[in-house]
């Protein structure tokens, strides 16, 4: 136990029991050891639930709002802007898809590869033609267009025409 001489303020450390008198070596005054303050324990108790509930409310409250949101977690995000029916030199009428790849971090990416889907009126696929968009590197807030011919003819069944990143061999469906 620590004990500190009340006149000169020398300390010791010694084994002596709590109502003990003492005698100091330095000043030679003498006074009586005090018992060590006791903590109380419902205060203690009480001081770590307020602790724990504390975290609670914290872990809550980021989850509640931090959600995940595909739309504004994904680096880069593909929009189809416009399309056209085109006639190649073999009389084909074929569909050209032009549309934007946006980098919403401030960081560069590389460039995916593009995957159009063509749907139907109950969102079934009709066809998917993946390609390599023109760009390599996308700067940070940066936006590069793409423009592609697709291979299939075009019918009337087409309602919908979507385009994904290919990320890490899957779809990034934005």
């Amino acid at each position: 136990m620590k004990i500190t001489c009340d006149f000169c303020k020398t300390e010791y450390n010694m084994t002596s029991r709590p109502g003990a008198s003492v005698r100091c070596a330095i000043c030679g005054n003498t006074w009586t050891v005090a018992a060590p303050a006791r903590k109380n324990a419902f205060l203690m108790f009480f001081a770590s639930l307020c602790a724990l509930l504390s975290v609670i409310v914290f872990v809550v409250a980021v989850v509640v709002t931090h959600k995940p949101d595909p739309d504004k977690d994904a680096p880069l995000v593909a929009r189809v802007t416009e399309h056209a029916v085109i006639t190649n030199e073999s009389g084909v009428r074929q569909l050209a898809v032009s549309g934007t790849i946006t980098n919403q971090t401030a960081d560069i990416y590389g460039m995916p590869d593009i995957m159009i889907v063509l749907r139907d009126a109950n969102g079934r696929k009709i066809f998917e033609q993946k390609f390599m968009p023109s760009a390599t590197l996308l700067d940070a807030g940066g936006v590069s267009e793409f423009r592609h011919v697709l291979a299939a003819p075009v019918t009337s069944d087409i309602k919908s025409i979507d385009a994904y990143l290919v990320v890490d061999g899957g779809q990034n469906d934005k």
